[in-house]
């Protein structure tokens, strides 16, 4: 699943966008449109796309007349926008030779669940292969309570402080690997980024939350800010099944400490790096620079 730094690289490529009006948005399945594929065509139709901003992995687009267009791509969710010679894709990407590949293939495929037509001609592909994804079309009020009770303080916003992220530890018995992976309280961080963000402040994932010490919350806040910042510089990083809304790889994945290093030695003591199932997910650390 892409985290916060691959949305954000997706947020700004697909920019483009920003401007254009929908004319026409073809569904390919009705459970896209929850609501009523009447209804919802009736509702974007004809409404500008006036800005795309991101809340930790939920993209947002908001549209004319104080509509607000949220995109989740999840696990296997895609956009791709093609104009006359241009096409730029962001989210989940098969192999080469497989239909959806993010850098090539026929579009419309199998797995295109909605296609928004625009007034240039341009199009803009939804598609997702198992139809975890999904896309909603609230108010600014539904939007607000959305955010206010699904997405926590994020990293490199103005909320997200040392004040405020030291209270998300208090009387915490659960591990450091599921509390920060909890979007309700940290918006954004996902498997990568805690993985790497607790390897550079020094601090095992399995540890209990209410056991961290001032200086040792001081560390990690500064961790997972850094490695944010330098996540975003890089554009994300890239496996088997992510591609930026360029089609390129992310270049972050040439400076991963511990994720996806299982057993490899540990760039700092030359020990093999551990990986454990924490919060359900694979975890990686380093047994003796993480305490």
């Amino acid at each position: 699943m892409p985290e916060l730094p691959e949305v954000e690289t997706i947020r700004k490529d697909l920019s483009v966008l920003e401007g254009k009006r929908i004319i026409n948005i073809p569904l390919m399945s009705v459970k896209t449109a929850p609501l009523g594929v009447v209804f919802f065509k009736k509702k974007i139709t004809g409404r500008y796309i006036k800005e795309i901003k991101r809340r930790g992995k939920l993209l947002i687009f908001s549209l004319d007349k104080d509509l607000f267009f949220l995109i989740h791509l999840k696990m296997t969710g895609q956009l791709i926008y093609q104009a006359k010679n241009l096409r730029i894709s962001g989210g989940h990407s098969l192999s080469q030779k497989d239909e959806i590949s993010s850098i090539g293939g026929k579009l419309p495929n199998k797995y295109t669940r909605a296609i928004f037509k625009l007034n240039d001609n341009s199009l803009l592909f939804f598609n997702d292969l198992r139809k975890f994804a999904y896309f909603k079309l609230v108010n600014k009020e539904e939007l607000d309570k959305i955010i206010e009770n699904g997405y926590g303080i994020e990293p490199l916003r103005p909320e997200f402080t040392l004040k405020s992220f030291t209270t998300i530890f208090a009387n915490r018995k659960t591990n450091l690997k599921a509390l920060l992976l909890n979007q309700k309280l940290i918006a954004g961080l996902g498997n990568i980024y805690v993985d790497e963000s607790l390897f550079k402040a020094g601090i095992r994932p399995d540890r209990r939350a209410d056991s961290l010490k001032k200086e040792e919350i001081c560390k990690l806040f500064k961790a997972i800010n850094g490695i944010i910042a330098q996540a975003i510089k890089y554009r994300g990083t890239t496996f088997s099944d992510y591609t930026d809304a360029s089609g390129h790889k992310g270049g972050f994945s040439t400076r991963l400490k511990v994720y996806g290093r299982k057993n490899e030695p540990c760039f700092i003591c030359g020990q093999g790096i551990k990986k454990i199932k924490l919060a359900g997910r694979g975890t990686h650390y380093c047994s003796y620079c993480q305490k």
